[in-house]
């Protein structure tokens, strides 16, 4: 890494606001997206767990748009000189409802920069701390911790780790295609351009990885999702994930969720692979 951990550092406590108005019409294409009956949503309608995500879109020019899909580094995120950038996992408080009609600002801050030795090279991980307020609120609706990391370029001879097992023992699950059409529509909804998600030369070919990639806060939000189905009325008050292995839309793969028997309202979420390896671990409390 030719920028030293100094330089990335600089950029803790940068700071910068955005705004945007909660709109139905991608409430409505998320719902469909996730395979749910036809829903209104008239002004007011409290917006589902990680829904947020439909909004504050990264609104990049095409000419500062770099080769993997992504914004060009720097800006408000620190550049950091590894080409290879996934969602690592995130955090959140959800204080009070966030609803169809309000105009919400989000507030982002680079809480940390960090630099770890791993098993395939040089990791660096920033943490971003989200705030969205609404309709001029003092106090937020959400709080979110968002963990990046970037990693080196696939070296030949590289093994990725084989995952660890995921747990057993679920009191209810879900089977999930990951098909290309799914990935292509959660993209277009979150207008994500990073290319390991849609363009299979490019994820095979540079990349290294043996198919398209499911996105991190998909795979989130299809785990709140089957909560959701178990527990309709439920109200998530804190939420928290880790992704520990990446899926591919070369196999389907299962959510699976059961409750803590020793802590109630708290609920163990998890993905699974086909092969019973663990790609996404999760916690939920209900208020």
């Amino acid at each position: 890494m030719d920028t030293s951990l100094d330089e990335l550092q600089a950029w803790i406590g940068r700071s910068e606001t955005v705004r945007d108005q909660i709109g139905a019409t991608p409430v409505k294409a998320l719902n469909a997206t996730l395979d749910h009956p036809a829903m209104p949503a008239e002004p007011g309608t409290p917006l589902p767990p990680l829904w947020h995500w439909l909004y504050f879109l990264p609104l990049h020019r095409q000419s500062e748009i770099g080769a993997d899909g992504h914004a060009k580094r720097g800006g408000f995120l620190p550049p950091v000189p590894l080409p290879r950038r996934m969602w690592a996992g995130s955090q959140f408080e959800f204080r009070s409802p966030v609803r169809v009609g309000d105009a919400v600002a989000r507030t982002s801050t680079i809480a940390d920069v960090t630099v770890k030795d791993g098993r395939t090279g040089k990791l660096v991980f920033v943490k971003v701390r989200h705030e969205l307020r609404c309709n001029g609120s003092a106090e937020p609706a959400i709080v979110e911790f968002h963990d990046i990391v970037y990693r080196e370029a696939k070296r030949p001879g590289d093994v990725e780790p084989s995952p660890q097992s995921a747990a057993v023992g679920a009191s209810w699950q879900r089977d999930i295609v990951p098909d290309d059409v799914l990935l292509f529509r959660y993209s277009a909804l979150t207008f994500n351009g990073h290319r390991i998600h849609y363009d299979r030369r490019y994820v095979t070919e540079v990349e290294g990885y043996p198919g398209l990639i499911v996105h991190g806060p998909l795979i989130a939000t299809l785990l709140l999702d089957l909560l959701r189905r178990e527990h309709a009325a439920a109200t998530v008050a804190r939420f928290e994930f880790k992704a520990v292995s990446p899926l591919f839309d070369l196999d389907p793969f299962e959510v699976c969720g059961r409750a803590d028997a020793a802590q109630p309202g708290r609920f163990a979420l998890w993905a699974r692979n086909r092969d019973g390896g663990l790609a996404m671990q999760a916690t939920a409390e209900l208020a």
